[in-house]
């Protein structure tokens, strides 16, 4: 996660130790699905990224505190809350760089100024599906144990490292600490009172991340200066934000560390253990499908909640217009996903295994371009854009 993407990045770790076993095996998934929700109330307006949705709070104190005391504040939590010393957390922050360019390119995500046929010919090309099909030759043998371990696909895997990094080709210049830094302490304001809580949240967010940096590096060894990634903060060929590193990473060749940057059994499992378990109750399925397109019926509005989260039956979907153009299986539920696509709006209904890509990155068109590139991998036509 990177955002290409806004969103990149909404995972708060949990503690995981490089000395740790070797996480067990998730257990094959039976093909259910979770109560349905029924429609009701006026249609919410779209997300793009449920951090933008956020509610009113009052309860939250959007007061802005001076730097030096927030700064003096984190060094406290975090060396407290990860068992670390003070005057470590000083040394290293005392070399962190404020970048302009962090905050620029933060300022400006993609998503928000264009629409489905011009964001997906940044990602779908031939260079990256014919880059994908030899990248997945080059380590089926790995790439097949982790799928038929995890139930994520091969080509779903390869998908997502390549459109995070084109297959370890980029992985990012800025230097994670910087980046964290920046957006932990001066993540850009508009100005906007209606953008206020959010704003601050993300803030809080990325400050969360520089603290998770600090455990990572004490618990895997990873210098704290020389570590490069995203904008964000998002570090290896799959662009793991460092709570994310944490709480998803596996040690896939069990060799007691775990490696997201250059161990490509490492990789692989994290990136299959984080569509397994960051959805929940709608992580990975199985051999369940990711998302079929659709037909709205003429004159009928499009449907857009307010996350994307499968929970609508097809009879939900059926009584708001919505048909689906190839068979669903019976008891699967849904969300209503539309497209601008170049000759209009385009309809696809997007099961439980497109919202797992989402949890990668929260974006409707990031799943769709991921979901749409492992298609092209494994050799399948693609719907025109």
């Amino acid at each position: 996660m990177t955002r290409r993407v806004l969103a990149c990045l909404l995972t708060l770790g949990l503690v995981a130790c490089a000395t740790q076993p070797k996480s067990p095996t998730p257990p094959p998934q039976a093909r259910s699905a979770p109560p349905p929700r029924t429609p009701s109330g006026p249609t919410p307006a779209p997300a793009e990224t449920s951090v933008e949705a956020v509610k009113p709070d009052a309860s939250i104190d959007l007061t802005p505190v001076p730097f030096e005391v927030a700064r003096a504040n984190f060094i406290r939590d975090t060396a407290a809350r990860f068992a670390l010393d003070p005057a470590s957390i000083e040394a290293v922050l005392s070399q962190a760089n404020f970048r302009d360019d962090v905050v620029a390119l933060m300022s400006k995500p993609a998503e928000r100024t264009i629409g489905w046929s011009e964001y997906r010919p940044r990602f779908i090309t031939a260079a990256r599906i014919n880059g994908g099909k030899a990248f997945l030759e080059t380590h089926r043998a790995e790439l097949m144990r982790v799928q038929e371990r995890t139930g994520v696909p091969a080509e779903i895997i390869v998908s997502i490292l390549g459109v995070e990094t084109s297959y370890g080709g980029y992985t990012g210049k800025h230097r994670v600490l910087d980046a964290l830094y920046t957006l932990a302490f001066r993540y850009p304001r508009s100005g906007n009172p209606d953008r206020a809580l959010y704003e601050h949240k993300r803030e809080q967010f990325f400050r969360d991340e520089l603290a998770q940096l600090f455990a990572l590096g004490k618990e895997q060894g990873i210098d704290l200066l020389s570590q490069t990634g995203s904008y964000a903060g998002a570090m290896g060929m799959g662009q793991f934000m460092p709570s994310s590193y944490r709480q998803f990473g596996v040690d896939g060749d069990g060799d007691g560390r775990i490696n997201l940057m250059t161990d490509f059994d490492d990789i692989f499992s994290s990136v299959a253990n984080y569509f397994v378990k960051k959805g929940g109750a709608y992580g990975w399925e199985r051999g369940g499908p990711v998302a079929v397109m659709a037909t709205l019926a003429p004159g009928r509005e499009a449907f857009n909640p307010d996350d994307w989260t499968p929970t609508w039956t097809m009879s939900d979907l059926a009584a708001r217009g919505y048909t689906p153009k190839a068979p669903v299986p019976a008891g699967l539920t849904a969300t209503p996903v539309t497209l601008a696509a170049s000759d209009g709006p385009q309809y696809w209904l997007g099961f439980r295994n497109y919202y797992a890509i989402t949890r990668y990155n929260n974006s409707k068109m990031y799943a769709m371009a991921v979901f749409q590139l492992s298609e092209a991998i494994a050799g399948r036509e693609l719907p025109p854009a």
